[in-house]
């Protein structure tokens, strides 16, 4: 059982995995359930959902950006993840509303983490620290072989480019976080039918909305 901190109101659902394991359309099709529930909902992601976030995205993305030293790399993702929970993430969750992110801090331990190799344990003191150790009710894992994601784009991005031996330690440390607190993690396979995929994420938050409100404008 993690010891971070759980909003008290609004529901806070996460989705983490590797390139191109369908997180962004999985996070499309929670909301339109949501919506069509009754429920508000706030979909975000990171890096790039606010404007601090938006220069934060194109300088760690951007190939033109080249080279950055491995901690600064954290730093300005992390730099991002502060201003998204100051400033989207936990207003939305004060309002009752259920927040749904395409990636949070455990894309951070896994990428800059992992697959960097540097002390995961002091890249996790500093994600925490910038999000208020603020935790998700639920993380949704989408796990998906590297080749068989990183095959779906024609052109990459600083991240997607590096080697599969860097998004095989992604992979890895995604499914070790998720392993090591079951209660708030749910691992699917991504190669499953997106209907089939869909559903059983819909099964697993239905019990957590009793903390969030229906008809309120997110």
């Amino acid at each position: 059982m993690s010891t971070g901190v759980y909003a008290p109101t609004g529901v806070f659902v996460c989705f983490e995995g590797g390139e191109g394991s369908g997180k962004s359309t999985q996070s499309r099709l929670l909301r339109d359930w949501l919506e069509a529930e009754g429920y508000a909902v706030v979909l975000t992601f990171e890096p790039g959902d606010t404007e601090v976030g938006r220069e934060m995205r194109r300088i760690v993305l951007s190939p033109e950006t080249g080279e950055l030293a491995d901690r600064t790399e954290v730093l300005l993702y992390a730099a991002d993840k502060a201003e998204h929970v100051e400033t989207v993430v936990q207003p939305a969750l004060d309002r009752g509303a259920v927040v749904v992110t395409d990636r949070y801090v455990d894309s951070t331990l896994a990428y800059q983490g992992a697959g960097r190799s540097l002390d995961v344990r002091e890249v996790e003191q500093v994600a925490r620290w910038a999000t208020h150790d603020l935790r998700p009710h639920l993380t949704v894992v989408l796990d998906l072989e590297p080749e068989r994601g990183l095959g779906r784009f024609a052109e990459r991005d600083r991240i997607e480019a590096e080697s599969v031996e860097f998004h095989e330690r992604v992979r890895a440390a995604f499914l070790e976080m998720a392993g090591a607190d079951p209660d708030h993690y749910l691992v699917l396979d991504a190669r499953l039918p997106v209907e089939e995929i869909a559903a059983e994420i819909r099964a697993e938050v239905t019990p957590l909305l009793e903390r969030a409100v229906r008809g309120v404008q997110a």
